[in-house]
């Protein structure tokens, strides 16, 4: 197996994953793996740049992540950039400061390579399991962007669309510098526009109706998982290929539209960083299982970080 670390750097966190990966086997030993909520993103769907602020948060928590990838000596770093960075205008000062820090640039990945990566890590081990029917439909719900990925054992087609849980918040739910708490109808039915608007966009390229199985990951999901299980604290591995009805989805994202940010943040099993994006991230699940037609999703801690995980083993072991 080959000691490798993955960094996931997306809109709303920063999340670090050290594994033994055995890429022949799909093989993966989680060694450390934590998440910082950094919120990168801030404010880039309004100004087009990263806040001086946001960065250095990104900074400090990339800090962090070098020790823990020293002490536990990974071969192989890959550092994959998602949705915020694309995005911004002054992306090369993020790239610099990343690489002063950890020693290696951060890869801006285009939509496509994301949902590539997401699909990977999402199904590596779903493969031979004859309860789950195919093709996947795995999706992807970040805090900039989501994506739509379709496969069997590999890609067929994916496209990734600008309705993550944190651009759903700032563009929809935040009046005088402040997230509405609850969201007023009007704000509600704009969200959902948009977000139907996206689903149509994804569709020309992405056979969404054509899945058999709705993989979900990322934050937004498996809080709505959590919050379903009704779980005292956070549980990855309750979380972890848990299945969650469409009428409980629902159930969930009515009763978080309604919700105020103290209703919110009483909810046990609640990350404080998710308090005020989790009304957007629950509404784009429901939305996209109401245009597949899933009666449920299956939900992952599985995901991109996975996927990159298993693309630095292989290059490592490619090099050797």
């Amino acid at each position: 197996m080959t000691r490798v670390a993955a960094v996931d750097c997306g809109t709303n966190s920063i999340r670090l994953l050290v594994a033994d990966v055995d890429p022949a086997t799909g093989q993966l030993v989680d060694l450390d793996r934590r998440m910082t909520i950094v919120r990168l993103g801030q404010g880039v769907d309004k100004t087009g740049r990263l806040a001086p602020a946001a960065l250095e948060r990104t900074f400090a928590a990339c800090r962090d992540y070098a020790a823990i990838i020293k002490e536990l000596g990974a071969e192989r770093l890959r550092f994959v950039a998602t949705s915020a960075s694309r995005d911004a205008s002054n992306r090369d000062d993020f790239v610099r400061g990343v690489l002063d820090i950890l020693g290696v640039e951060p890869e801006v990945v285009t939509g496509d390579e994301e949902a590539e990566l997401s699909f990977t890590g999402a199904t590596r081990e779903l493969t031979g399991r004859d309860d789950l029917a195919r093709p996947y439909l795995v999706v992807d719900i970040g805090g900039g962007s989501t994506e739509f990925v379709v496969g069997d054992d590999a890609v067929r087609a994916g496209r990734s669309v600008n309705i993550g849980c944190v651009r759903m918040t700032e563009r929809h739910l935040v009046r005088d510098g402040k997230v509405t708490d609850p969201p007023t109808p009007d704000q509600i039915t704009a969200m959902r526009a948009d977000i139907e608007a996206a689903l149509d966009l994804a569709e020309e390229t992405v056979p969404l109706r054509e899945a058999r199985t709705l993989v979900g990951l990322a934050g937004s999901v498996t809080t709505v998982s959590a919050i379903a299980q009704d779980l005292p604290a956070y549980d990855t591995e309750a979380i972890h290929h848990s299945r969650v009805s469409y009428d409980r989805v629902r159930e969930i994202t009515e009763s978080l539209l309604r919700s105020t940010h103290a209703e919110r943040a009483a909810i046990p099993s609640m990350h404080p960083g998710r308090v005020d994006v989790i009304c957007a991230g629950a509404l784009v699940l429901l939305s996209i299982m109401e245009r597949v037609g899933a009666s449920e999703v299956v939900v992952s801690e599985h995901d991109i970080l996975d996927g990159i995980a298993f693309k630095a083993a292989e290059e490592a072991e490619a090099g050797k």
